[in-house]
């Protein structure tokens, strides 16, 4: 049984930010700015929060469906750090502005960047256990930036946005080659979010425990998965990426291994099989549980379709979990993905400069967790909302009353 994702898109917000100019204006050292290997990240408006993103990533996959095909989804999975409430899913705004059959599990998983791949592993399992032929599974991983800490280098890599998976027996995007992962995980305080308006941690600890979470992941995956080897048996390779820099050593330390290869074979097999998956990170910057499969769509985007292609991905969530499994990227998964047009929405990102960016940052914080009567006011906002959202049918927050949020579309 072929088990894998159908339909895949990004949402990746409405506004952009040059990264240079961020590192100019909070005085950070420049000599640091070229590992981070980024141009640009998303930047979010007031009027938006994790549901909004997940509706906009889902809703050009829902509306290519029949109505006997959108009933098919029997499950809704929403993956994120940034939920709203302590009880309330974010699942259930999503499916209901979705409108999603009421014949529907909806829930919501946190496992900080691992959700999204939580979710994915959960969604096959459904769908290969053939409880019920013909369902679909709905995931959506979205997050958003909580107060980034002015002057530190991970402003620089955080951004907003959310990336929509539907999950079937037709896997026109990718195959999941089932039973083939590996995973390993341990208690660390790396990265966490103490608070509802709170994301702080240890910079370079979660850079070892990143890397050290791929070296045993994949080890774990040799020990399942009888004759793997890292050089043959992945066309291309896909990591979570909190900035492409992280990957480019992650990939260079397993490299390692193979004591024959020089740097320069390793710097040719890094732009290779690693480069395409970059193409789009390093216009957005992390959208934590989302990032990897934004990794994901800049492979598929950015490769010729051919005969079935395998790839290697790496999923890594700071406190942590983390797995390495493989799937078959479908001849027909760059078509599919085309009509999404995930470039064109980037390109037409509202440019923001550093004034602009800081009232945002100022105007966010006051939409997160815990609102309990409040109104959006996109007048605080005008151009970049005329930019970008005004009569295009993205979905909005308009209000907060006793702690029901309550959205319109653009």
């Amino acid at each position: 049984m072929e088990v894998g994702i159908e339909a895949i898109n990004v949402y990746a917000g409405p506004a952009v930010l040059d990264v240079r100019s961020l590192f100019e204006a909070r005085g950070l050292n420049l000599e640091r700015f070229d590992n981070l290997m980024m141009d640009k990240k998303s930047v979010g408006l007031p009027c938006e929060d994790p549901v909004t993103n997940g509706v906009n990533a889902a809703k050009p996959i829902i509306d290519g469906l029949s109505p006997e095909e959108k009933n098919r989804i029997e499950m809704i999975i929403v993956a994120t750090e940034s939920g709203l409430d302590f009880g309330k899913s974010l699942s259930t705004y999503i499916h209901d502005y979705l409108g999603l059959s009421r014949n529907c599990r909806s829930f919501e998983i946190k496992h900080a960047c691992y959700g999204g791949t939580a979710a994915l592993q959960m969604a096959a399992s459904f769908i290969a256990s053939g409880v019920s032929p013909g369902a679909r599974v709905l995931i959506v991983a979205t997050d958003v930036m909580l107060d980034p800490g002015k002057h530190t280098y991970g402003e620089s890599t955080q951004a907003i946005g959310a990336v929509a998976m539907l999950v079937g027996d037709n896997p026109q995007i990718m195959e999941i080659d089932l039973g083939a992962y590996g995973v390993y995980s341990y208690e660390v305080m790396d990265i966490y979010r103490p608070q509802a308006d709170l994301e702080t941690g240890d910079v370079d600890l979660s850079l070892l425990s990143y890397m050290d979470c791929f070296d045993q992941c994949y080890k774990s995956y040799e020990q399942k998965v009888d004759g793997a080897d890292f050089l043959k048996t992945f066309d291309y390779l896909a990591f979570h990426t909190p900035f492409p820099g992280m990957v480019k050593g992650a990939h260079r330390r397993l490299m390692r291994r193979f004591r024959h290869l020089s740097p320069q074979q390793v710097e040719e097999d890094f732009q290779v099989r690693v480069g395409p998956s970059l193409h789009y990170c390093a216009q957005v910057g992390n959208l934590y549980s989302a990032t990897l499969y934004l990794a994901l769509c800049g492979i598929i985007d950015g490769i010729e379709p051919r005969t079935c292609q395998r790839i290697g991905l790496f999923s890594y969530g700071s406190g942590c979990s983390s797995e390495f499994f493989s799937g078959l990227i479908s001849p027909r998964a760059r078509e599919k993905l085309s009509g999404m047009k995930i470039q064109a929405q980037l390109d037409r990102r509202y440019r923001v400069d550093m004034k602009e960016y800081d009232r945002l940052l100022e105007l966010n914080m006051g939409w997160g967790f815990g609102i309990k009567d409040k109104e959006s006011d996109k007048s605080q906002y005008p151009r970049i909302y005329e930019h970008f959202m005004e009569g295009r049918k993205y979905l909005v927050l308009k209000q907060v009353k006793n702690f029901h949020r309550e959205y319109e579309w653009s």
